[in-house]
């Protein structure tokens, strides 16, 4: 989408959006997805019969074959484009990005893009598994990677405990306003430091949560909304991916991200700056991702990002509010699309703690141990 992805800007709008609760909820992936579709489209106006494309990431605790085939059988429609997407956290940013290049080739007309998971109820191993050869010298778990990267800037750059701290603080602080958050409890810099440490350097309030939930989006052009009569469609100004095959150890650099790539991409195709965005919803698996993202999308110097989030910059009424909802580390970690809806809501102007005259939002995601990235932005 880089030659022309200018001729698309604000072509496409996400025009419902839905979810389920948060938490431990004991039903299977595929009714969660059906129940965020229904609400999505519900939210949109839209009848089931009339989408053409169903998009579903695959569930990271529970992979199926033709699992987009099963959503849309139970979902009672016959769609005649999607499937299942598999990159990880970044899949579904990436899939609305299918989904406008479907429309935009004559492929379908009204796409949903749905995600669900159950690892809270389910299982949650696969974050836990063997990471290759290095399992041998302790390596387990999706959080020993995320841990080097953490120690790794550190290292390089001397980021010191409160910035980590103050993403934690500020998802937690946001969350606790969210009456539909899973986690909704502050916390002080004191807490943060006296939170269990699990691998270290990563304290317990550095980690997302684990959460069984499902979220959906409706997408279609801005001239179809308009012609159905949808006044709350928010349109899509950008979109970006990026990624790496590298596993931790082969990559030459720990503290640089695929954001840089994705970052760009969406930023130009929306033609703005780090200093036209409002508010951003910050992909917070832990919390050196956003910390990470806000270097390498260019809101700060590298290296800098500690000076940049103090003092509550990063909270309702800073300089760059992020995760107004709470995010994985508050809200859910059912990781992603939820990042999306809060983008909406603020855009919209509906969102719980809305960020007054918010008309840029930039929304990230990202797969894996910092393998792919993805950037959405959405405006007026």
């Amino acid at each position: 989408m880089a030659s022309n992805s200018s001729s698309m800007k604000g072509k496409y709008v996400i025009a419902g959006i839905g979810h389920t609760d948060f938490g431990k909820l004991g039903l299977d992936t595929v009714s969660l997805n059906v129940e965020a579709c229904t609400r999505a489209l519900q939210d949109a106006g839209v009848e089931k019969e009339a989408v053409d494309a169903l998009f579903v990431k695959t569930p990271t605790s529970n992979r199926e074959i033709l699992y987009g085939q099963k959503v849309a059988s139970a979902l009672g429609i016959q769609p005649r484009w999607g499937g299942a997407w598999d990159q990880g956290g970044a899949a579904n940013i990436t899939l609305i990005s299918l989904a406008m290049m479907a429309i935009e080739t004559g492929q379908c007309e009204i796409a949903v893009i749905s995600y669900a998971d159950n690892p809270r109820s389910g299982n949650r191993d696969v974050y836990s598994r063997p990471r290759g050869n290095d399992a041998l010298f302790g390596w387990f778990s999706t959080a020993a990677g995320y841990g080097m990267i953490h120690r790794a800037h550190m290292i390089e750059y001397g980021t010191p405990v409160d910035a980590f701290a103050a993403v934690a603080m500020a998802a937690r602080k946001h969350g606790a306003s969210n009456p539909q958050a899973q986690l909704r409890k502050e916390i002080s810099f004191e807490d943060y430091l006296a939170s269990p440490m699990l691998i270290d350097p990563l304290r317990r309030d550095d980690c997302c949560l684990v959460s069984d939930g499902a979220a959906a989006v409706v997408v279609m052009s801005r001239e179809k909304a308009r012609a159905r009569g949808i006044d709350h469609a928010v349109p899509i100004l950008g979109v970006g991916s990026g990624q790496t095959s590298w596993e931790l150890p082969s990559r030459p650099t720990l503290t640089t991200t695929q954001a840089v790539q994705s970052g760009k991409l969406a930023f130009d195709m929306a033609g703005i700056t780090p200093d036209d965005v409002d508010v951003a919803q910050l992909y917070d698996c832990f919390t050196i991702t956003p910390l990470m993202t806000l270097e390498d999308y260019g809101f700060c110097e590298k290296g800098k990002v500690g000076d940049f989030v103090r003092d509550g910059q990063i909270e309702i009424g800073g300089r760059l509010p992020i995760n107004t909802s709470g995010g994985l580390l508050s809200e859910t970690g059912m990781p992603g699309l939820q990042l999306i809806l809060e983008g909406v809501r603020q855009i919209r102007g509906t969102a719980t703690l809305q960020v007054p005259g918010a008309d840029v939002c930039v929304v990230s995601n990202q797969g894996g141990t910092m393998h792919t990235h993805a950037t959405l932005v959405l405006g007026d």
